[in-house]
């Protein structure tokens, strides 16, 4: 499970109690969290997700406590204090704002958590604007004044075509990730709740299935199965869609032998480059974990541009 899908179930799971939403409104240096990260606190003292990895999370809560008793919604400033940056402060270096709002028709209104995970069930990205003057969110934009907003992609997915070993531990990584995984592969006997538990399991003909899931920017698809009546057509469909990574197994030689197959399929050049083959980045990866582990880097590098 995502950070987001995380807090987005904490705020269904707790919806009625009091509650305040903090959040990651600037970064400057070493920040240990990016921009837009939530922390949602109950009014019991519970919370999920993290703004800052532990560095102010105490102070924040007792901010969040402050908030929820009716005081006025707070934008805190932290860094690097020299007598205190171990106590609240950053340590690492950097700077980070965080905004915290009661979760209340006046300032974060509960349904906007509503309407993001439906965005995200979509695969649709959904932007909330934060005016910092009043501490007021909304999904319409704000025209004046100084704004935060901030941008909820749909969760990633990652599509492995082919239920073999390495496909095991990359599913393994890849929810550690947060990354949602299905695993396709039309042969029954490989394709088992046993061998890949915690995953959705797809027995279509991998072209029909890549298809279906709509591969977009927050998508990955690797073909691991060595079998180019799996594999190829997999790679037709993902090559088709706006996957932002798209990665076979094999050698080089065989990665030359999949370029033709694909051309003469009537695949245009461009569209091959894509593949990322043979997939992952080269660590001297042996077996199936470190195998794995240079398809993840890899897919991740992708997902943020680094590919």
């Amino acid at each position: 499970m995502s950070e987001n899908d995380s807090v987005l179930a904490a705020a269904r799971s707790w919806r009625g109690a009091p509650m305040a939403l903090a959040t990651v409104v600037s970064t400057w240096g070493s920040a240990p969290r990016p921009r837009g990260s939530h922390m949602l606190v109950h009014e019991d003292g519970r919370f999920e997700g993290s703004v800052s990895g532990g560095c102010v999370e105490s102070d924040i809560l007792q901010t969040a406590a402050e908030v929820i008793a009716g005081a006025p919604f707070q934008v805190k400033r932290y860094g690097v204090a020299d007598q205190s940056a171990w106590e609240v402060g950053l340590p690492c270096g950097g700077e980070i704002a965080v905004m915290v709002q009661p979760v209340s028709a006046e300032a974060f209104d509960p349904e906007l958590f509503d309407r993001i995970a439906e965005a995200r069930e979509r695969g649709e990205a959904l932007s909330v604007t934060t005016d910092l003057a009043t501490g007021h969110s909304d999904l319409r934009p704000v025209e004046t004044g100084e704004v935060f907003v901030n941008r909820y992609d749909p969760p990633r997915r990652l599509l492995i075509v082919g239920a073999v070993q390495i496909a095991q531990a990359l599913a393994g990584l890849a929810r550690e990730l947060g990354i949602e995984t299905v695993v396709i592969d039309p042969r029954g006997r490989f394709l088992t709740e046993e061998r890949f538990p915690g995953v959705t399991l797809d027995d279509r003909w991998p072209d029909e299935a890549v298809a279906a899931w709509r591969p977009g920017p927050a998508t990955a698809v690797v073909t691991l199965s060595h079998d180019i009546k799996i594999d190829d057509p997999a790679l037709v469909a993902a090559l088709a869609s706006e996957a932002a990574y798209v990665g076979a197994l094999g050698s080089r030689r065989s990665h030359a032998a999949r370029r033709e197959r694909l051309a003469a399929a009537g695949v245009a050049p461009a569209q091959i480059d894509r593949i990322d083959g043979p997939v992952g980045i080269d660590i001297g990866a042996i077996g199936p974990s470190e195998i794995a582990l240079s398809i993840a880097a890899a897919m991740v590098g992708a997902f943020h541009g680094k590919r």
